[in-house]
C-alpha cells in the first residue's frame, strides 16, 4: 500500500573484530516491509480557559467556550465519530464497544453513548438532506429498502420498521460525479414513503420487483415520468434456487442462458452509455429475447402453483423493465449496487 506511512529501521551490524581502524563501504542493503498498526488510544483533553482583569477596567475577559456536539459531556468530537463508525459502518454495537473501551479501564455505559447516537444523528440531518437531494440530481438512482427492528415507545417491545435506502453511482456509464447513498427510517414500508422521499425526481430508479415502487411511474401521481428499471439479479435468485436444488430443467436452463447477460456487462463497465448500448444490442438483445421466449413457451406446460411457475410469471410480469437497459446505457443489469450499501445494515440490525 503506497499511501501508507514508512517508518524505516536500519540495523547497523557489528563491526567485526580488527576491521575498527578500517574504512566502511555501503555496497548494498537488503530491504523488506511489514505492516503495522498503532492501536486505538484514550487521552484526556483538558481545556483552560483563563480569566483575566485588567487594571483600571471594570469586568472580568474569558475566551468563549468552544462549541460541542454534546454540551457538558465529555466525548469529543472524535469519540463520537469513532462510536458512529464502528456502530453503523463496521457492525459493531455498543455493548461490545463497551466491553472493548473496559479492556482500557474506561467506562462508558452503552446506555450513554446510544443518547449520544442519537444527538449525532440530530446533527447530521442536514448533511442526510443535502445527501438525498445530490442523489436525486442525478440522470439513474437506485433504491431499495429492508426491515429494522425498532423499539415501540412505551410498550418495551421490537416492531418492524424500514430503512429505505437510495444511491447514486455514475461511474458504470462513465460519469466522474461521486458515489452517494443515503438512508431514510420509516415506519412504513407503503408506497407513500417512496414518493415523498423522491418527491420532484423525474431521471431512471432502477429497483427489484416491489410493487410500491410502481406508484412513482403512474401518470396520475406527483412523480410522473419516473422510468422505472428493473434487476435482472433478482430474476435470476428465483431460478437460481431450484437450479442449485436441481428440482428444475427449465431453471437450470434459465440460468445457463443467462450467464453471457453479465460477461457483457463486465466488458462494458465504466463505458460511455453508446459505447454500452451497442454492445448490448450485439451481444446481449438476443440472449434476451430468447429468455423471453423460452419462458412463454414453457409456462402453459406448468402447474400454476409450481415454484418454476412463479419464477416466469415474476419476470414476465416485469418485462418492459427488465429491457431497459438494453436501450439506455446509463442503466445496470441488477441493482446489485444498492443491496451491497444497505449490507452493512443489515448486519447491524442482527446485533
Amino acid at each position: 500500500a503506497a499511501h501508507l506511512e514508512r517508518v524505516e529501521v536500519v540495523i547497523e551490524p557489528e563491526t567485526p573484530a580488527g576491521c575498527e581502524a578500517l574504512e566502511k563501504i555501503l555496497i548494498g542493503e537488503d530491504v523488506s516491509e511489514r505492516l503495522d498498526v498503532t492501536p486505538a488510544k484514550f487521552r484526556v483533553i483538558v481545556t483552560r480557559r483563563p480569566k483575566y482583569a485588567y487594571k483600571g477596567w471594570d469586568g472580568v475577559f474569558q475566551a468563549a467556550a468552544p462549541a460541542r456536539i454534546i454540551e457538558s459531556g465529555i466525548p469529543t468530537e472524535a469519540l463520537l465519530a469513532q462510536i458512529a463508525v464502528s456502530k453503523y459502518a463496521d457492525g459493531l454495537p455498543l455493548y461490545r464497544q463497551e466491553a472493548i473501551y473496559a479492556r482500557d479501564q474506561v467506562e462508558i455505559d452503552r446506555s450513554q453513548m446510544a443518547q449520544w447516537m442519537g444527538k449525532v444523528g440530530f446533527e447530521l440531518e442536514p448533511l442526510a438532506d443535502y445527501a438525498l437531494t445530490r442523489i436525486k440530481q442525478g440522470e439513474r438512482v437506485f433504491a431499495d429498502e429492508t426491515t429494522l427492528p425498532t423499539l415501540a415507545p412505551g410498550s418495551g417491545k421490537a416492531k418492524t420498521a424500514y430503512l429505505w435506502t437510495y444511491l447514486r453511482d455514475d461511474r458504470p456509464f462513465g460519469g466522474s460525479g461521486p458515489p452517494i447513498v443515503a438512508y431514510r427510517f420509516e415506519d412504513s414500508r407503503a408506497g407513500e414513503c417512496v414518493a415523498r422521499h423522491l418527491d420532484g425526481y423525474r431521471g431512471i430508479l432502477q429497483v427489484d420487483g416491489y410493487a410500491a415502487y410502481n406508484r412513482l411511474a403512474r401518470s396520475d401521481r406527483g412523480n410522473d415520468g419516473v422510468l422505472l428499471a428493473a434487476c435482472w439479479s433478482h430474476v435470476r435468485r428465483k431460478f437460481y434456487e431450484l437450479h442449485a436444488a436441481g428440482s428444475s430443467v427449465i431453471a437450470s436452463q434459465t440460468v445457463a442462458q443467462m450467464a453471457p447477460l453479465w460477461a457483457a456487462e463486465a466488458a462494458v463497465r465504466g463505458q460511455d452509455p453508446a459505447v454500452r448500448i451497442a454492445a448490448r444490442q450485439e451481444k446481449s438483445a438476443a440472449v434476451v429475447a430468447a429468455l423471453f421466449a423460452l419462458w412463454e413457451k414453457e409456462l402453459p406446460k406448468l402447474s400454476g402453483k409450481s415454484k418454476p411457475a412463479e419464477a416466469i410469471r415474476y419476470a414476465l410480469g416485469r418485462r418492459a423493465a427488465l429491457e431497459c437497459f438494453l436501450a439506455d446505457g446509463r442503466i445496470e443489469i441488477d441493482s446489485n449496487t444498492v443491496e451491497r450499501a444497505i449490507r452493512p445494515q443489515t448486519i447491524t440490525r442482527k446485533n
